[in-house]
């Protein structure tokens, strides 16, 4: 009976230990912890006891989740591309996307003024990447990068480094690292920026001493850091549609990584006006009935660089236009006519100064 009640008392004062694991005593954890005070005068004691109770399963769920109700559906397309953009073009993402813009357009017109990214790409990164910030993901991320450093996976050495560097990032910050919840591959914030990312791209956009990239302040600049890094050019496009012959598109390689002059491509013209004139790559949309062909510029691959994959790229872009388009029809007409109305004795220099532009996001920079 006694034992019994011992058994009972260690449950309930160590509730965690039956769903977690002791990485301390692994060896590689131990060269880790060692490496990580040797090179960055990180306490051993400090860490022993972080990985000394991982969980087992990092994901929380929230008991909040409501079933789905099984309803019988009329068929949908099913080619690859018409599959992965209903996850990010549907009409709610275009609807929050433009409610979001709407709330931070200062940050975002600030953003666009000092690293040349306009407001709705950067707006489109963070409805794709977090649904503006109402997922951020679900798993406890130095639970989930120990598990991917130090388990079976064919990219230890890169989980590693980003362990290192959550670690380093939690510390410059003063957060807690058993808190931080992200992605399943560790990503972190509206921006999920993995945390490698994190010191050499976020920034502190709102210079509150902090950089918190789960919060739309930091979030927007460190977008727009990101890709002016990655060197996306000013006032230059970032696709178009184009037609060819046929419903199937072969002969020619598509994606990102393959270029060509335009002058090289037979049969192959722009549905729309199109000045760009460096060389174009070819993206291919595969859709159930035919295939979808656009142009992508320079500035397509540098969206790549934030996920590297074409249909990535090519839905930020079209999210993109769509905010933008939505958000001109909603907001612009209005504010236009008030901005009419309550400068109409102002001298044509004012809206010179305040950069009211009737074509662009630019307007957004007018009085309210």
């Amino acid at each position: 009976m006694r034992s019994i009640r011992l058994t009972i008392l260690l449950i309930f004062l160590y509730p965690l230990s039956l769903s977690a694991i002791d990485y301390s005593q692994k060896k590689e954890v131990k060269a880790f912890i060692k490496m990580m005070h040797t090179k960055f005068n990180y306490n051993q004691l400090y860490l022993q006891k972080l990985f000394k109770n991982i969980k087992k399963n990092p994901k929380q769920v929230s008991s909040k989740t409501k079933k789905k109700r099984v309803t019988k559906k009329e068929h949908r397309p099913q080619g690859s591309w018409e599959i992965y953009s209903r996850m990010h073009l549907e009409q709610n993402q275009t609807d929050l996307g433009v409610e979001f813009m709407h709330k931070h357009q200062q940050l975002l017109i600030k953003a666009e003024e000092e690293y040349g990214v306009p407001p709705e790409y950067i707006t489109a990164i963070i409805g794709i990447e977090s649904y503006y910030g109402k997922n951020r993901g679900l798993y406890f991320v130095f639970d989930r990068l120990t598990h991917l450093a130090f388990g079976k996976n064919r990219r230890k050495r890169f989980y590693k480094y980003q362990l290192q560097e959550f670690l380093r990032m939690c510390y410059r910050e003063s957060v807690e690292p058993r808190t931080v919840k992200g992605s399943q591959s560790g990503a972190i914030g509206l921006a999920q920026f993995m945390p490698s990312n994190y010191k050499s791209l976020a920034v502190d956009f709102d210079k509150d001493g902090k950089i918190q990239i789960s919060t739309p302040n930091d979030a927007i600049g460190s977008i727009a850091n990101y890709f002016k890094q990655s060197g996306w050019k000013k006032d230059e496009p970032v696709g178009t549609r184009v037609s060819y012959k046929g419903n199937r598109f072969y002969g020619l390689k598509t994606g990102y990584k393959h270029k060509y002059r335009r002058e090289n491509l037979p049969n192959i013209y722009p549905k729309k006006h199109f000045s760009y004139r460096d060389k174009v790559m070819l993206i291919k949309l595969e859709r159930e009935k035919y295939d979808e062909l656009w142009y992508g510029t320079h500035n397509f691959y540098v969206i790549t660089r934030y996920n590297h994959s074409s249909y990535y790229a090519m839905a930020v872009h079209q999210l993109a236009q769509k905010i933008k388009s939505t958000y001109l029809t909603k907001y612009q007409s209005t504010r236009t006519k008030q901005l009419y109305a309550l400068n109409s004795k102002l001298e044509p220099i004012m809206f010179n100064k305040h950069r009211v532009c009737l074509t662009s996001m630019n307007f957004l920079n007018s009085p309210k």
